[in-house]
């Protein structure tokens, strides 16, 4: 698959489209990553080749002071492979993955992240109680966010 510049438009309005802040694809040895960081400004990075959208020079904010000393969080978190739609149950009907104080166990699905019309169970990468759920059912989340933490 070639990443031409149609192609990466598509993506573009996929994102505009659909309030998605970043969509990821792979293709043997292409990937791109096209990510929404401020309002109306789309940067698209790939490679091989390396293709890129015009970007928009951004203005400079400073940068806001770190919070001092936050609480840390209890746990190791599990976090969110893709970008995608949190949902804590298989249905709207059926009872959560995971509450607040349950004991899981490596392998088991704590959640499900559905991505592009795709449901993907997230399975625990870790034993233990379930200390914080960090975001709610229907949420959208970023690759990366934190989804729970495991005590």
């Amino acid at each position: 698959m070639k990443f031409d510049t149609d192609y990466i438009e598509k993506l573009a309005k996929i994102i505009a489209d659909n309030s998605l802040t970043e969509i990821s694809l792979e293709d043997g040895e292409q990937a791109i990553t096209i990510r929404k960081d401020l309002p109306e400004v789309i940067q698209a990075v790939a490679s091989a080749p390396q293709v890129s959208a015009p970007s928009v020079p951004q203005a400079t904010t400073p940068a806001a002071p770190a919070p001092a000393a936050a609480p840390a969080k209890k746990g190791t978190p599990i976090t969110s492979p893709m970008v995608g739609t949190f949902y804590k149950s298989s249905s709207p009907d059926a009872a959560p993955f995971v509450e607040v104080g349950k004991t899981i166990k490596q392998g088991d699905v704590v959640c499900i992240v559905e991505a592009m019309k795709l449901m993907n169970e997230i399975e625990s990468e870790v034993a233990g109680k379930i200390t914080e759920i960090c975001v709610e059912d229907g949420q959208p989340v970023e690759f990366g966010q934190v989804l729970m933490y495991v005590e």
